[in-house]
């Protein structure tokens, strides 16, 4: 149910007798309250016609309203009625005849922009689906999946026993899965369903952005789900045969952001095989790049790979805006990593949005060709799904639009039961951001700094990325984090830093230690070299070497980063945005070599 604290002292000057607000009050509640009715009927003019009936009864009876906390629940509840009554003997029957007309909730009744969050063929499915269900199968899944009501308390609106509710709600489940199954949608696809239709009809955009569908909430218990089964119209099982189907319910993993992580990794616990993408050319793979939206550097990832004997998956990559998931389905583990992934020949990561400047530069340098197929990237949810496929071309399917996907199952997924989670990562990773100081000399002048980082797309919302630096009697703030770790921008650092070279036409070469755990990445500007010292398990720049175009050591930046950042005192204050001075030249750290 939905609860605004900044309603409260609109209901409560109601309570005591002001019209204006009564008045005011019926105008707030008209919008949730029709995508509520809309929910359980599916038709707009019923919806219309309920909502206003129903708005002039919370008039009438407006003084048995005891409990301000308790309005939209009461109010919800009139709507509920009046639903039911309008159902009457239809209320439990098998099919309700609905008009014919177009399947799709019209555009103007959607949340503004939530008409691009899911195709149109989704859309149309779902939709269709939801509407012919029974009403009463529609009110239950509305009232658990979307307003998170306890079985007890749909039993009273419902006006049955907690343990009826609880089948109900199983059949209403079985009965949208078989609707689903008709337009060629297999069993992964209730969740989703679920979710797109909840988002599709949420008030507004923050309800829809809290719009979450569990396993727990589907769940309905053994002896519910024996008695559905069991008293459904056709159904002659064996208990051992309910007991599958059940197991089976249960077995519903929720998305990987709710998952509980289990224990945690062993000391000196290594994973370097797993943690790599695969070679495109020695394997086929399905990339899925996505792109939130008004953003133009920032990419989530999903990666598929399988072998050239089957189409299904055996690992999966998903990097979104929280975290850095490996899914390693021989082992049946899911390792979260603090790492982005990166190329296992360590090649530069290519994107579909590379210009071709870009992509040209970077394979000049590799002395070999790579990416996919340019896509421009439109500010507004780009999704792109490329595949790679062993000896044969690569395919890209046509991009599309979408307003969020990291939230929908492309940047999710249902696993089985059982599997266990390594979380891999440090304290400073678990938070999403830390803070870190920068010391060294460059050309016998002391260099000195500090910033924060965040390190997934998350955090940097609320904890933005800064630098401030002291290079001799020159001051750098605010300054961009060009050739630094950008990982919050869905790339390895390993990446970033050679990206940002080929963007200005800086040459660059790449080393990597026997065992992986660090990478030498060497730019090469006006004859003199930078060279980083990446960790590629921490995924920053450890350390930047400065060297002539003789060979001579110029200076060094080392790079620290607080494992825990409680009882810091100001060090960290960050700058004020009007006093950033922004560095000058093409690469500002390569313009340090020439520090005076």
């Amino acid at each position: 149910m939905i609860v605004t604290t900044d309603h409260f002292d609109l209901i409560k000057k109601a309570q005591l007798g002001d019209r204006e607000c009564l008045d005011l009050l019926g105008e707030v509640a008209r919008d949730p309250l029709h995508k509520y009715v809309q929910r359980l009927t599916l038709r707009e003019d019923l919806t219309q016609d309920i909502v206003q009936e129903s708005i002039l009864e919370m008039y009438k009876v407006f003084n048995k309203l005891k409990q301000v906390d308790r309005f939209w629940s009461w109010l919800y509840g009139i709507a509920f009625n009046k639903v039911r009554s309008h159902y009457g003997k239809q209320w439990r029957q098998k099919t309700v005849p609905l008009p014919e007309g177009p399947h799709e909730i019209a555009e103007t009744n959607c949340s503004d922009g939530l008409a691009e969050m899911i195709t149109a063929e989704w859309k149309q499915i779902v939709v269709k689906s939801m509407r012919e269900l029974q009403p009463r199968h529609r009110a239950v899944i509305t009232m658990r999946c979307y307003d998170q009501m306890a079985y007890a308390e749909i039993a009273k609106w419902m006006e049955c026993s907690e343990f009826s509710a609880r089948a109900l709600f199983y059949r209403a489940k079985k009965a949208l899965a078989k609707k689903l199954s008709i337009y060629g949608l297999g069993k992964g696809s209730l969740l989703a369903a679920l979710i797109l239709f909840g988002k599709l009809t949420a008030p507004s955009k923050a309800a829809a952005a809290e719009i979450c569908v569990t396993a727990s909430t589907l769940k309905v218990g053994m002896a519910a789900t024996a008695a559905a089964i069991i008293t459904g119209k056709a159904a002659i099982v064996t208990l051992t045969t309910v007991g599958v189907l059940a197991a089976g319910t249960a077995a519903i993993v929720p998305a990987w952001d709710k998952l509980n992580w289990g224990a945690p990794v062993k000391e000196n616990q290594k994973f370097l095989d797993v943690q790599h993408y695969a070679n495109p050319e020695t394997g086929n793979q399905e990339y899925w790049y996505y792109y939130p939206p008004r953003t133009n550097d920032v990419v989530m990832t999903r990666i598929l790979k399988w072998d050239g004997q089957s189409e299904k998956a055996n690992d999966i990559w998903i990097q979104n805006d929280r975290m850095n998931y490996y899914y390693d389905q021989s082992r049946n583990i899911i390792y979260l990593n603090n790492h982005r992934t990166w190329q296992s020949d360590f090649s530069v990561q290519r994107l579909p949005t590379d210009s071709g400047e870009l992509r040209d530069f970077i394979s000049q340098v590799e002395g070999k060709p790579g990416g996919t197929k340019y896509v421009p990237n439109r500010g507004n949810g780009l999704l792109v799904k490329a595949r790679y496929n062993e000896g044969a071309e690569n395919e890209v399917s046509p991009p599309t639009y979408l307003y969020n996907a990291m939230y929908e199952r492309y940047f999710q997924s249902d696993l089985p039961a059982g599997t266990q989670v390594q979380d891999q990562r440090d304290a400073m990773h678990k938070q999403g951001w830390t803070y870190f100081r920068i010391a060294g000399q460059i050309n016998g002048k002391q260099v000195a700094g500090k910033g924060r980082i965040p390190f997934v797309y998350a955090t940097s919302q609320t904890h933005r990325p800064w630098l401030e630096l002291t290079a001799g009697q020159r001051m750098i703030s605010e300054s961009s984090f060009t050739g630094l770790s950008r990982p919050w921008m869905g790339l390895h650092t390993i990446d970033t830093v050679r990206r940002d070279a080929a963007k200005q036409g800086i040459w660059f070469e790449t080393g990597v230690l026997p065992d992986g755990s660090k990478a030498e990445v060497t730019l090469t500007y006006n004859k003199n070299k930078l060279v980083y010292t990446i960790d590629m398990q921490a995924d920053v720049v450890e350390k930047i070497t400065f060297v002539s175009e003789t060979g001579k050591l110029i200076g060094q930046l080392n790079f620290s980063y607080l494992q825990e950042v409680e009882n810091i005192g100001n060090e960290f204050t960050s700058p004020r945005k009007k006093d950033s001075a922004k560095p000058q030249g093409k690469l500002w750290l390569c313009e340090l070599i020439n520090l005076k």
